[in-house]
Parts: C-alpha cells; sequence; structure tokens
C-alpha cells in the first residue's frame, strides 16, 4: 500500500454528528470522497436530506439518522441504526454548541446546555460508538472534534472553553482505555475556521482584530482540516491515539 493509499477509506462506516451543517457536513463530505460510506446524524433530521442527495450525486453512500446526543436512549437507538448497516469503523464526534456572553452574565442553564452537549453527548456516543466496535471484533477511530479553546481561552464563552478542555482530557483517557481494543481517540483542535455561520463576524472589525492576532494572519478555510481529518481517521494514522491536533495558523503558540 502507498502512503497515499493508506488515506483511503474504501468500503469503512463512518458516524459523523452534528452533520447537518458547518464542519459536520464538510468532515461527511470529505470521508465520503475518500470512500467512506456515511451516517450523518444530527437532532434535526430533516435538515441532512440535502447533504444525503448531495454525497449520493457524488457516487457515494449516505443514510441519515436523529440522534440528540445528550439522550444515551438516542444514542443507543442510533448506534443500533447504524450496526444494521454495518459495524462501525470512524466515528467523528463533531456535535456542539456555544454561548457567548460575559461569565458574570452565564447562567447555569447555559452552562449544562455546553456541557451536555460538548462533553456529556461526545462521552456518551464514543463510548457507545466503542462498544459496538469491541463486539465486532474490536479496531477504529474516533475523532473528538474539539477546538484551540481547549488549551487557550477567549472571553465570552467560558462553558465553552471548559468544555472543549475537558473534551481533550476525555479524549487520553479514552486512548488510553481502549488501545487495548485497536480504537484509536484522537482530538481535532480547528482554530477559527470561516463558515457561513460566522463569516459576517471574521469579515467586520472585529473579525480584522481576532486576524492581526494570529501569526499566519488568516482564518482557517474548512479544507484545511480535510488532511487532518484523514490522517486520524484513516490508516495513514495507525500509530496514533490520544493526540490533539491543531490546526490554527499557529494561533495556540502566539505571543503573550
Amino acid at each position: 500500500m502507498s502512503a497515499l493509499d493508506r488515506f483511503r477509506l474504501d468500503g469503512q462506516l463512518a458516524l459523523i454528528t452534528g452533520a447537518s451543517s458547518g464542519l459536520g457536513a464538510h468532515f461527511a463530505q470529505v470521508l465520503a470522497a475518500a470512500g467512506a460510506r456515511i451516517v450523518l446524524a444530527a437532532r434535526r433530521i430533516e435538515r441532512l436530506q440535502p447533504l444525503r442527495e448531495r454525497i449520493d450525486a457524488d457516487g457515494g453512500q449516505a443514510r441519515t439518522i436523529a440522534l440528540d446526543v445528550t439522550n444515551a436512549g438516542s444514542v443507543r437507538d442510533c448506534l443500533d441504526e447504524v450496526c444494521a448497516w454495518g459495524r462501525p469503523d470512524i466515528l467523528v464526534n463533531n456535535a456542539g454548541v456555544t454561548v457567548s456572553r460575559p461569565l458574570l452574565e452565564q447562567t447555569e442553564e447555559d452552562f449544562d446546555q455546553v456541557m451536555d452537549t460538548n462533553l456529556k453527548g461526545c462521552w456518551l456516543v464514543a463510548t457507545e460508538t466503542a462498544r459496538r466496535m469491541v463486539r465486532a471484533g474490536g479496531g477504529g477511530a474516533i475523532v473528538n472534534v474539539a477546538s484551540i479553546l481547549g488549551e487557550r481561552v477567549a472571553g465570552g464563552v467560558a462553558p465553552y472553553a471548559i468544555s472543549k478542555a475537558a473534551l481533550v482530557q476525555a479524549t487520553k483517557a479514552m486512548a488510553l482505555e481502549l488501545a487495548r481494543h485497536r480504537i484509536r481517540v484522537n482530538a481535532l483542535l480547528p482554530g477559527y475556521v470561516v463558515t457561513d455561520l460566522n463569516r459576517e463576524f471574521l469579515a467586520g472589525d472585529a473579525g480584522e482584530k481576532l486576524r492581526a492576532r494570529i501569526p499566519s494572519r488568516r482564518f482557517g478555510e474548512l479544507a484545511d482540516l480535510d488532511g487532518p481529518l484523514l490522517l486520524l481517521a484513516s490508516p495513514a494514522g495507525a500509530a496514533m491515539s490520544g493526540a490533539t491536533v491543531a490546526v490554527d495558523g499557529a494561533h495556540l503558540v502566539s505571543s503573550l
């Protein structure tokens, strides 16, 4: 197998949570282009249909499943449906939310909402997926989508930063215990990536001030995440587990 062939995912089955928009939708298309069969999961299943049709039209295979990552029963039902199509080989744990307001204005409900989705939700999906991988004989790759805010902080998003820092440590704990089952667990840490949700903000004055603090002086594009994602999901990263891969234009190492 050549070096490039090791990035292929032909015949593998990948579950992507939070797949209805943004990073999740992009990740699904990247893995499909690499040959994986795709299960698109999100709370609102109707929002997944256009993406499913796009993947199918491009020659891929995709299915859609309604999933509330904060609900253990919903997670089990989702994995039942996944396993009816085949054994899960790859999980991209992408579902996430944030609440943006100053620390002293954040409420208990804000904290619970963010932690339940970003940390508990990732935990529930990863552990249930790992159980199914083990039952099928072991092996697999789990990619937890964290953030550079898991290692540095920014104002106004305290619960989000806390949840992503916890997810980084959860990734390492999972990697330790699942290694014996040949299941790799790694975390992808995107920096500020331009999506439809933040494009207007990043193009404004506040965005320009933020850009000036990034050593590369550029925001990330979705395509910047393709190579790192495929590395963590494919045989090319077979010896990687418990790693955190930042894709941020050197933002994390910027001078204080």
